[in-house]
């Protein structure tokens, strides 16, 4: 397949690169700054948020497939006016979309979400995101959209970057016991994605992790595997902080899973101690 990855240099998206290029793909990433280090893909430049360059990008390479993994959490322009115009370029040029959306959709009130259930955001990022599914589902009824939650890498991921601060004193700031997500592993969320966009389904799919996990549970198995003191990590309650945003949010995927041949690993899984990504399961499938 040709295969257009959108956001292809941030942590998601290299993954995408990576494994398409390796199942054999012909694949083209976009970045916003600076491309990615992996050779052998043709790397473009586009800002998402200009509706003729997007046109331009994809009337240019003619894409099978066009994956949308470039998000910017404060910036309602790439998230949501993005992701429409990434929308309309496909509908145009006939290209099969998958798009990834988050569990910021969700507000938390009834703690555990199916692929049914309507989003109902809090927060701008969520708004954002829920307004950028709506604009998928009217101008390409056929696309995937892809929710998920937090994604973990390997070292890799902003979230392990932040336990590695707190642990080591070179950050201010506590990891919450009260906010809970399901984190899933960028190889296996990567994996699904690809899985996904060889199919013929369409409408949304849950793909996140199998365990639900607080950000301090989920710091203190990131410690574990690395070596840190898990003593370090300050704790804290999301309720007691900061402006108010979803607390509980649970993906269920139990539908998506049933039609993927990837595994999607809990977290405790994957961040078992001297666990490596080439034992992955997702490495069968991509």
């Amino acid at each position: 397949m040709r295969i257009l990855i959108a956001g292809g240099s941030g942590l998601l998206g290299g993954e995408l690169v990576r494994q398409a290029l390796a199942a054999g793909h012909e694949v083209i990433a976009t970045y916003s700054t600076r491309p990615g280090d992996i050779t052998g893909i043709d790397w473009r430049p586009l800002d998402v948020r200009r509706r003729e360059d997007v046109s331009a990008v994809t009337g240019a390479v003619r894409p099978e497939v066009i994956i949308n993994a470039a998000s910017r959490r404060a910036d309602w322009e790439t998230t949501a006016d993005g992701t429409a115009h990434l929308a309309v370029a496909a509908a145009t040029v006939g290209a099969r979309l998958v798009h990834v959306s988050s569990d910021a959709v969700f507000s938390g009130a009834r703690i555990s979400y199916d692929e049914m259930c309507a989003p109902d955001p809090i927060t701008p990022y969520g708004a954002a995101k829920a307004a950028a599914e709506t604009a998928v589902k009217a101008i390409c009824p056929e696309a995937v959209i892809a929710r998920t939650s937090l994604i973990i890498g390997d070292a890799r991921s902003p979230h392990e970057a932040l336990v590695h601060a707190l642990a080591t004193g070179r950050h201010q700031g506590m990891l919450f016991t009260d906010q809970v997500r399901c984190p899933v592993h960028v190889a296996d969320l990567a994996s699904a994605l690809l899985e996904l966009a060889g199919s013929d389904h369409a409408g949304v799919c849950h793909v996140a992790g199998a365990d639900a996990l607080s950000r301090y549970d989920l710091g203190l198995l990131i410690a574990h595997r690395d070596g840190l003191d898990p003593l370090a990590l300050p704790s804290g309650r999301r309720a007691d902080t900061g402006p108010p945003g979803p607390l509980d949010v649970r993906l269920d995927g139990t539908a998506t899973r049933r039609r993927l041949r990837t595994r999607l690993r809990g977290a405790r899984e994957f961040l078992r101690p001297g666990n490596s990504p080439a034992a992955s399961p997702a490495a069968a499938h991509r």
